[in-house]
């Protein structure tokens, strides 16, 4: 999909800017700060400097929202970037509220470039929310990322296990122990990536009922979350929706659904259940 044309986080995604253009944005964002600050200052204002600084933080606001709609490429890019397919909901919205925090925080004066900006924010919010998607640890996520990032250089493979657990400055039997819960991490992703397609699978309006056997496998397997994995992966609700309804939160509902995902792919009925998914 062209990145014109992606809606990310319910934002409408524009091009990348140049830099001429982005930079030409940000006397206007300027400018239409010191307007809202002026008109929410309580001061008393003429109508015609009213008039004025309304047009000013009109078009400041617009020229925010340019900005932050051509960096929204940026997300998808981290979420990738860590090995997700993009449309992982939970890391498409701690992008884009990263992205969001940082438009907030930015300063055109400083003569840096937004997007270069916004990165560390995104980069950051999204490792926190594959962190608690996976039940982290703040220092385990540290390691994981360290050790990855050495996994991707081009003499890992030629680095004993010893020298890797010397870099990461953690005894060797830690090592172990943080190379597992990479692998457990990456087969995840591989789980999220699988069943990844059911999330829009739809049964036919007026179709017939699924067979039984599905039913009593799901149920089986999901437990009490069946109806959340159900209504989550066969119907049009929402994953707000559906937590809204169970007076759960988004995370928490999030982390079941996942539950369910997992029981499903590691049972004995796998192969037979994707088969039948496949088919609708």
């Amino acid at each position: 999909m062209n990145s014109a044309q992606a809606t990310i986080g319910g934002l409408k995604s524009l091009k990348p800017l140049s830099v001429e253009i982005e930079r030409s944005l940000y006397p206007v964002i300027e400018l239409g700060r010191k307007a809202t600050a002026r008109l929410t200052s309580g001061r008393t204002l003429d109508s015609a400097t009213k008039r004025r600084l309304n047009r000013e933080r009109q078009a400041g606001q617009e020229a925010e929202s340019q900005l932050l709609r051509s960096t929204l490429g940026l997300v998808r890019s981290r979420v990738i970037e860590r090995g997700y397919r993009f449309g992982n909901e939970e890391l498409e919205a701690a992008g884009v509220e990263a992205l969001v925090n940082a438009m907030q925080r930015f300063d055109p004066s400083q003569g840096n470039r937004f997007a270069t900006y916004a990165n560390y924010w995104i980069t950051k919010l999204v490792n926190q929310a594959i962190q608690q998607q996976a039940g982290l640890t703040d220092s385990e996520m540290r390691l994981i990322l360290k050790f990855q990032r050495i996994e991707r250089s081009h003499e890992y493979a030629e680095l004993s296990k010893r020298e890797v657990a010397s870099r990461l400055e953690i005894p060797l039997n830690k090592l172990t122990e943080v190379m597992a819960m990479s692998r457990e991490l990456a087969d995840r992703r591989g789980r999220a990536l699988e069943l990844d397609a059911a999330k829009d699978v739809r049964l036919p309006s007026g179709g017939s009922e699924p067979p039984a056997w599905v039913i009593e496998v799901l149920r089986d397997l999901c437990g009490k979350d069946f109806s959340y994995f159900w209504d989550y992966t066969f119907t049009s609700m929402s994953l707000e929706e559906i937590a809204r309804g169970a007076s759960v939160s988004r995370q928490a509902m999030t982390k079941r659904i996942d539950r369910c995902r997992s029981r499903v792919l590691s049972s004995p009925d796998a192969a037979r259940l994707r088969s039948w998914f496949a088919r609708q």
